[in-house]
Parts: structure tokens; C-alpha cells; sequence
């Protein structure tokens, strides 16, 4: 399934599941149902797609899943549903990394229109962690001694101040340079400016 864009509906109330796969399915959307966070979590998720979760849930709640697959390393874009007064609730699950909250009841538009949201937002975050591994892979060709060079060189140190750092002639220090240019595919500094951001985005 990692392949496909997939809504991932976890929720409790069985027909509020069967109601929620219909109306998706319906409007294009690839669907899959679970009936606990443990049951999702339960099934490694990863790939394209996004989650539509209710907050209130018995064992594990909305806010108790998004931490966990914070802590599993998963960045599908999360959907919280929530009922009637919860609206603290919600706001703490977008402090905790939701993008969006439905109040319960809402509309079949509101719904179709949040759900292409979050699955537009999972293209991007896809995207980024590509560019990342690609970008973390080039560094991994470094030898230890021209990382060091690489991390003074995008802090802004010039040729002769890495070298007093690390003990060595600029000679040696202009040759280990023109390695990390030649290894990284790096035109200029800017360049290696921008392969570490991309190695180290931010976390979502």
C-alpha cells in the first residue's frame, strides 16, 4: 500500500467507520478502517495518505495516537474528529501535530475538502523525506576528516580558520575542500548550505 494514497479512518463507532468509508470511497478516495489506534498502529503504517481519527477513543485517545506516531517516526498528516465541547481537545491535538480538526457533525464537503488537504500535504512531507535520504546519502560518502571540513565550512569558517581548528595546513585543508565540492556535487557554499538543511529538515 505504500504506493497509494490511503485515508486511514480509526474510530470505535462501527458505523460511524462504515458511513466514513462510503462517503471517501465515493469521492475517489483509496480507504482503510481500523476500529482502535491500537489496530492502526497495529499495521505499520507508512506510505502516501492520511489519518481521520475520532480524539475520543477507549485505551488509546486522538491525542495519545499522534504521540505515538511522532514517536514511531510515521508523518502521515492527522485529522482529528472531535464531538460537541471538545474544542480544547482539538486545539491540543493541533499544538501535538494535527493539521486539522472536524467538529462533529460536519459536512460531507468540509470532509472531502480536509481529506485532499491532508493527502496533498502527504505528497509534500514524501517529497521532503526523499530530498533528505538522497541528500543524507551523498554525505555519507565523507570521510570523517572531510565531514569535519564539510560542518566548519557551512559554519562559515574560511580555509585557514579550519585549519587552525583542526591542526592541518590550508594546503591539505584546500584539498580536503575541493573533495567534499567534488563528492557533494556542490557548485558553491550555498549549495552545501543547502545539502545539509535538506539532509536534517525539521521535524513535521
Amino acid at each position: 500500500m505504500s504506493g497509494t494514497a490511503t485515508v486511514h479512518v480509526v474510530d470505535d463507532d462501527a458505523a460511524m467507520r462504515d458511513s466514513l468509508r462510503t462517503l471517501l470511497e465515493a469521492a475517489g478516495f483509496a480507504v482503510r478502517t481500523f476500529d482502535s489506534a491500537s489496530a492502526f498502529l497495529g499495521s505499520e503504517p507508512k506510505g502516501l495518505g492520511c489519518v481521520l481519527t475520532d480524539v475520543r477513543m477507549p485505551e488509546i485517545d486522538g491525542l495519545a495516537l499522534l504521540r505515538r506516531l511522532r514517536e514511531q517516526g510515521v508523518h502521515l498528516p492527522v485529522i482529528v474528529m472531535t464531538g460537541q465541547g471538545d474544542i480544547a481537545i482539538a486545539v491540543q491535538a493541533m499544538k501535538a501535530g494535527a493539521i486539522d480538526f472536524l467538529e462533529k457533525p460536519f459536512d460531507d464537503a468540509t470532509l472531502i475538502e480536509a481529506v485532499g488537504k491532508a493527502q496533498k500535504q502527504s505528497e509534500k512531507l514524501r517529497e521532503v523525506a526523499e530530498a533528505s535520504a538522497e541528500a543524507a546519502a551523498r554525505l555519507a560518502t565523507l570521510t570523517p576528516r572531510e565531514r569535519e571540513v564539510f560542518d566548519l565550512l557551512v559554519a562559515g569558517l574560511p580555509n585557514k580558520a579550519i585549519a587552525n581548528s583542526l591542526g592541518a595546513s590550508p594546503r591539505t585543508i584546500e584539498v580536503h575542500r575541493a573533495r567534499v565540492f567534488e563528492k557533494l556535487k556542490a557548485h558553491n557554499l550555498p549549495d552545501l548550505v543547502r545539502l545539509l538543511l535538506a539532509a536534517e529538515p525539521p521535524a513535521a
